[in-house]
């Protein structure tokens, strides 16, 4: 597919590279030779102003991709084909699906005056994807299909892409255990905590555990694994490694003898990343540092990442991450909601928009997440099980990868998750099928 464009930028590139490689499994070929254009044969779009022959497929472009900087976008959603979209046009599609794709892969709107959230993250509410009721859906997928079908409808040969559903499950380890190996300390401010709160049930469950009369509520990893087995699973995991606990860092330390043979053990299993500190989101450097201690532990090079809380702003946290040398991160997706932040279920590099360049960061967006159903969107285990079902069947009618986020801690034994270890594997029998 050749396109031309009167002004070629990064912009046009990244984009032109993402769709293109989406539908037909390479990079759409940018141009802005006209006569070179009008005279190439093979299948063309025309991405200009103005039509030209009627053996091109002619979209007349939004003003977005040839801007600088970032701007308020007057954005009037409407419905097409059975989905919504925006940035309205002319020509052979109803919509600019390049602008449109680029306004919601970049983030474009993380860049824009906006209200934080409790963690001084980007709220969701503040998100065109929420506010027009479309953040269930992997929209951008949706769009290239309807795009693809009707490419190939103008231009039978095109070469399409083999595409495939995934599933790919992650965790994050942040908090290894519920009460061993904390220390005299921690344990002993617990249980004093506990007193008071009335909770006597737990102090009396914490002493059976230290004696070794019961396992640990947290302690989840043998099943995890074989859940894995069973169903033939390749997941991720993410480990907090602080050197220092913390209101939001309460792992066990990494120096732990316990906590060694847990990373070790995964390692040698699974694929490793980084789940970085809270503490690191104030002090960049110390992304490197645990980095460094993981890769001791693990004896690999770390070149992955899940930020942990959801701690993510734009651009600093991802340029942050680069610098570390982290390859692959997995924190596109909402710490307060379910859904797709990016409206996508595919993997997509990071455009930095204040440097306007397509960086070398790929990101993995995930979409369902055990803490937001449970903490912030209050559900059941049944509507938990209803909400993962409908991320399946969202992502797989696309053809995409569908990435969920759970914890070790809800998969345990704790009283407080009771029931979501078996929603979990009900879930894991019907979509690893």
């Amino acid at each position: 597919m050749l396109v031309y464009t009167p002004h070629i930028n990064n912009r046009i590139r990244y984009v032109m590279d993402f769709a293109g490689t989406q539908i037909s499994g390479q990079p759409f070929a940018v141009t802005d030779d006209i006569n070179g254009f009008i005279n190439f044969s093979g299948p063309k779009i025309n991405y200009s102003n103005e039509p030209g022959a009627t053996s091109e497929y002619w979209i007349k472009p939004h003003p977005l991709l040839t801007e600088t900087g970032t701007h308020t976008q007057s954005i009037t959603v409407f419905e097409t084909n059975g989905t919504k979209a925006f940035f309205k046009t002319e020509g052979s599609f109803l919509f600019d699906v390049f602008a449109a794709t680029f306004y919601l892969l970049s983030r474009y709107e993380e860049y824009l005056p906006h209200r934080k959230d409790l963690y001084s993250r980007y709220a969701h509410e503040n998100s065109l994807a929420f506010r027009e009721k479309f953040l269930a859906v992997p929209l951008v997928n949706q769009w290239l299909l309807l795009f693809r079908d009707s490419l190939q409808s103008k231009f039978p040969s095109l070469p399409i892409r083999e595409r495939k559903f995934s599933f790919l499950p992650t965790y994050d380890i942040d908090e290894a255990f519920s009460y061993k190996y904390k220390g005299w300390f921690r344990t002993a401010g617990a249980i004093v905590k506990a007193i008071l709160n009335g909770s006597l049930d737990k102090v009396t469950e914490r002493r059976k555990v230290l004696n070794g009369g019961l396992q640990d509520p947290y302690d989840s990893y043998e099943w995890m694994d074989a859940l894995h087995e069973q169903h033939q699973l390749h997941p991720r995991y993410f480990f907090l490694v602080a050197q220092q606990t913390g209101k939001y860092d309460r792992n066990i330390l990494p120096c732990k003898a316990a906590f060694k043979s847990i990373v070790r053990q995964h390692a040698g299993k699974y694929d490793i990343g980084i789940h970085p500190s809270w503490q690191s989101g104030d002090k960049p450097e110390l992304i490197k540092e645990e980095m460094g201690v993981l890769e001791n532990l693990t004896s690999t090079k770390i070149i992955s990442s899940r930020q942990h809380f959801i701690r993510l702003t734009l651009p600093q946290t991802f340029r942050y991450l680069l610098e570390a040398g982290i390859k692959e991160d997995f924190s596109m997706g909402y710490g307060s909601i379910n859904g797709f932040r990016a409206s996508v279920a595919s993997p997509f590099y990071w455009y930095d928009l204040e440097r306007e360049e397509k960086t070398e960061l790929l990101l993995y967006p995930f979409c369902y997440m055990d803490a937001n159903s449970f903490f912030e969107q209050k559900y059941s285990v049944q509507q938990a099980l209803d909400e993962m079902r409908q991320y399946y069947k969202a992502v797989k009618d696309v053809d995409g990868l569908l990435i969920t986020l759970w914890h070790n801690t809800f998969l345990g034994t704790d009283s407080l998750f009771k029931g979501w270890r078996e929603t979990y594997e009900q879930f894991i029998r019907e979509a690893a099928i």
